[in-house]
C-alpha cells in the first residue's frame, strides 16, 4: 500500500485545502500554456525564467518527500490530488471534473489546449489513451467494482482536436476481481477515440473493501 495513506481529516480541512491549492494550481497551468505560446523578445524570457526559478526555490523550502499519493478517507471519497488527470494540484492535468451515476457510468466536459498536443492542432495519442484510462477506473469504481488497470485496448477513429471535448466510460461486466469497462472520447465531429480496459483489485485492497467503502478509484 505505498502511497496509499489514511486520512482522517475534517471534511472543512479538505475544503479549505482544495480552496487554497486548486487556484495556485490554475495560475501554474495558465502559466504552462503562456510558456509555449508567447512571443516575448529574449530579454523578457530571461527575466521570467530568473523569476519562476525563484519562486521554484521557495516553493522547495518545504515540500513532500516522494510523490503526492493517494489519501485514504473512512468515507472513500479519497483524495488523488497528484493525479495526472484529475489532480487538483497537478498543473500537468487538464483537469477533469469527472460525473457519476453511481452505477457504473462517469462522464466529463472537459478542454485540451496547447499543452496536449501532438501533431498540429490534435491532441496527442497518448494523452487520449491517458484520459480514457482515468475514464475507464472511475466507471469501474463508480459501479462499485473499482481496480488497477490490467489492460488498456485504444482505437483511434479519427484525429482529436484541441479544444472543447467530452469523455464518457461504463461498465461492461464484471467477474470476480476483474471489471471490464469502455468509453470514448467525443470532439465536434462525433467520436474521435474508443478504448476498453480490464481493470483487477489488487489482493490488498480486497481485505479492505469487504469492510470500508470502495474508492472510486485506486490510480
Amino acid at each position: 500500500m505505498n502511497g496509499y495513506l489514511p486520512e482522517d481529516i475534517p471534511a472543512a480541512e479538505v475544503e479549505r485545502e482544495e480552496r487554497l491549492y486548486a487556484p495556485f494550481t490554475h495560475a501554474v497551468r495558465e502559466l504552462v500554456d503562456a510558456t509555449i505560446r508567447t512571443e516575448a523578445d529574449e530579454a523578457e524570457v530571461r527575466a521570467a525564467q530568473a523569476e519562476i526559478e525563484a519562486i521554484t526555490a521557495r516553493l522547495r523550502r518545504r515540500q513532500l518527500d516522494g510523490s503526492y499519493g493517494v489519501r485514504l478517507r473512512p468515507d472513500g471519497n479519497n483524495r488523488a490530488w497528484g493525479n495526472a488527470v484529475i489532480g487538483v494540484r497537478n498543473p500537468v492535468a487538464p483537469p477533469l471534473r469527472i460525473e457519476h451515476d453511481g452505477h457504473g457510468r462517469v462522464w466529463s466536459d472537459f478542454r485540451l489546449g496547447a499543452a496536449y498536443e501532438g501533431p498540429p492542432t490534435l491532441v496527442h495519442g497518448g494523452v487520449s489513451a491517458l484520459i480514457l484510462d482515468q475514464l475507464l477506473g472511475q466507471a469501474a469504481g463508480s459501479g462499485g467494482r473499482p481496480g488497477m488497470t490490467g489492460t488498456l485496448t485504444v482505437r483511434y477513429r479519427k484525429p482529436t482536436p484541441l479544444g472543447d471535448l467530452r469523455g464518457e466510460a461504463w461498465i461492461d461486466r464484471s467477474e470476480g476481481v476483474k471489471t471490464w469497462a469502455r468509453g470514448h472520447l467525443i470532439g465536434p465531429d462525433g467520436v474521435t477515440v474508443e478504448g476498453e480496459g480490464v481493470f483487477i483489485l489488487p489482493r490488498w485492497a480486497r481485505e479492505r473493501l469487504a469492510a470500508k467503502p470502495a474508492p472510486q478509484y485506486f490510480e
